[in-house]
């Protein structure tokens, strides 16, 4: 399967992710969905973020021009929130899945598809 075919079937073809993006730890966004761009800058910022929980738990994220506030950071999992929205963003071993949801979407359902694919593709050796 394609990079794109997680982004496009497993995550936001699950109905309970709005945006999505894959982006490789060394750099770089290997899938994206439609409309969802995420600079340079923002790309980096998120694959630190793992590595400097304390950080993005004091300042937030910023994902496709959009400020996120930290609800909870750990080395594998971050949790986003923005008024009804948010955002679930988990690390596996070579990627970060980063998947945006809209209300009426309810964070533990993002949460599930987002952490179900990350668990699926760490078993895979991605």
């Amino acid at each position: 399967m394609s990079w794109q075919a997680y982004v496009d079937t497993n995550l936001v073809g699950s109905g309970k992710v709005t945006q999505a993006a894959i982006c490789g730890l060394a750099g770089g966004v290997w899938a994206t969905s439609s409309g969802f761009t995420l600079a340079p800058e923002e790309q980096k910022a998120l694959v630190d973020a793992f590595s400097h929980t304390d950080v993005v738990q004091a300042s937030g994220l910023r994902i496709a021009g959009e400020k996120y506030f930290t609800l909870q950071a750990n080395p594998r999992s971050i949790y986003l929130k923005k008024g009804p929205d948010g955002a679930v963003c988990v690390k596996t071993t070579q990627a970060v899945l980063c998947c945006v949801y809209k209300n009426p979407i309810q964070a533990s359902e993002a949460t599930i598809v987002a952490e179900g694919l990350a668990d699926y593709l760490i078993n895979a050796g991605y």
